[in-house]
């Protein structure tokens, strides 16, 4: 048995091989798993629980035959997804974590959260990620007509994508110092999280301790999953069938 990593599958109804990979996934994982832990940007957009969408309820079928089969599920809320709710937990089956959790995996204590908090140098994104998991913000946003929420996330879309092409590499990517404060508050010496898209296992020292990060990959063109079992750990790609380039 394995606790299962994942994050970033930024999941589109453009992009049906992604979704068909993480249905698969998801079957074939269900009898070889504990739990099962989605870090953040499970949706590439998430405009309520209320939302219809013949996808999204795709994969809500998916998660809840999933735990129905046994496994624990948890989500964690990305930037993508950040007004994911109660209703799509008990929808699924699924947990909602904190946006920074510490776990125990197999006797060790891991910090867990979707990553976008240690990307500190990114001062606008920082204003942006503020307001946007403001319990007043969501509660504004879910209170537009399903038509106003669509239009909104169209463009805050648009406005993602040109911002980030206009970006340098090292702003979008965690500030070293950050990652170096969350290990020290919280006392840990293995990280996981995701939102860089830059798939990767760092050691590095702090205080004298070799301490861990690890990264989880995207879902753009290829799946990506962190395997944790008694014998250790491994990220692991997924083939794709067919995927369309990231958009």
């Amino acid at each position: 048995m394995a606790t299962l990593f994942i994050s970033d599958l930024h999941l589109h109804e453009s992009r049906p091989a992604v979704t068909d990979c993480f249905t698969r996934f998801l079957a074939s994982a269900a009898s070889t798993t504990e739990a099962l832990y989605i870090l953040g940007d499970l949706f590439e957009v998430w405009i309520g629980d209320d939302d219809p969408d013949p996808h999204h309820r795709r994969v809500i079928e998916a998660l809840r035959a999933f735990t129905a089969a046994g496994p624990d599920c948890y989500i964690a809320r990305g930037n993508r997804d950040v007004i994911v709710g109660r209703r799509f937990c008990t929808e699924t089956g699924s947990r909602l974590l904190d946006e920074t959790t510490v776990i125990d995996v197999y006797g060790t204590p891991v910090l867990i959260s979707h990553g976008d908090e240690l990307c500190t140098d990114d001062i606008a994104y920082q204003r942006f990620r503020r307001r946007a998991r403001s319990p007043t913000w969501r509660a504004i946003f879910l209170a537009l007509p399903l038509s106003v929420r669509r239009y909104f996330a169209r463009q805050l879309r648009r406005r993602s994508r040109a911002d980030t092409a206009l970006k340098p590499a090292d702003i979008t990517d965690v500030s070293p110092e950050a990652v170096e404060q969350a290990f020290i508050e919280y006392r840990v010496a293995t990280m996981i999280h995701g939102h860089t898209h830059r798939p990767g296992i760092h050691q590095l020292e702090i205080f004298r301790q070799t301490r861990t990060r690890i990264v989880l990959g995207d879902w753009y063109t290829s799946g990506s999953v962190l395997r944790w079992d008694q014998t250790g750990y491994r990220l692991e790609p997924l083939p794709l069938a067919g995927a369309a380039p990231a958009s």
